[in-house]
């Protein structure tokens, strides 16, 4: 079955979009983290803590520019954050990510790396074609780690990622729905490597399918989605 991914709702707001989609087939997660991994991503905490610790975040350009997206698609409390500055304060706070699952754990290392939000569905779990647009009527999401969540629709005009079926983040990279995230049993999985503009999005890509490839077990393949090429059909 082909799957599509799209941005073409809502690139002309944001012409310096790219978004490397990332297929990864083949996987057998570990349970727990391989030394070597927990070696590497022990580094990049290390380096982001000492690297972050005196900059405020709105000097960090990788960061400012998903706050100013934010606010374009009238997101203006503090409490909604995307996952990359996330991943930032808690490493100048703790010295260290939150522990998930290796593939988990893996992206967001890349994530904190590079400084571009990241996020990842099992593939078996996601409906269709995938795309980033805005929210419309009848939108369904389940907030990801809630007990007995409840519908939670973004509100009008939110942009959010979504398959055919659901939501599968709102508001663009902030908080993940619970129906398709990738488990210790998952065996294909789609991530998004997300820019507006600063950082090197290919290396960040090259960095995320190494890791997969030699902790998870992953074979991967990208495309690239951006002003000229919205719309691309997923190898897989």
């Amino acid at each position: 079955m082909t799957i599509n991914a799209d941005i073409s709702a809502i690139v002309d707001r944001f012409p310096s979009l790219r978004i490397a989609v990332v297929i990864a087939e083949g996987l057998a997660i570990p349970a727990e983290r391989p030394a070597a991994l927990d070696t590497d991503i022990a580094a990049i905490e290390a380096e982001a803590a000492a690297r972050f610790a005196d900059v405020a975040m709105p000097d960090i350009p990788g960061v400012q520019v998903w706050r100013e997206a934010y606010k374009a698609f009238g997101i203006k409390k503090t409490s909604y954050r995307c996952s990359v500055e996330r991943l930032i304060r808690k490493a100048v706070r703790d010295g260290a990510m939150a522990r998930i699952n290796p593939f988990v754990d893996a992206y967001n290392a890349v994530s904190l790396k590079h400084v571009f939000p990241l996020g990842a569905d099992d593939l078996d779990h996601v409906v269709g074609d995938i795309c980033f647009r805005e929210s419309r009527p009848g939108d369904s999401f389940l907030a990801l780690g809630e007990e007995n969540a409840q519908d939670d629709p973004p509100k009008p005009g939110e942009i959010v990622y979504a398959d055919e079926a659901k939501v599968l983040c709102r508001r663009w990279n902030w908080y993940q729905d619970a129906r398709s995230p990738v488990a210790v049993g998952t065996t294909r999985a789609v991530v998004t490597v997300q820019s507006l503009g600063p950082g090197d999005l290919q290396t960040a890509v090259s960095d995320l399918e190494k890791m997969l490839a030699d902790h998870c077990g992953g074979r991967c393949s990208h495309v690239v989605l951006d002003r000229d090429h919205p719309t691309r059909k997923l190898p897989c």
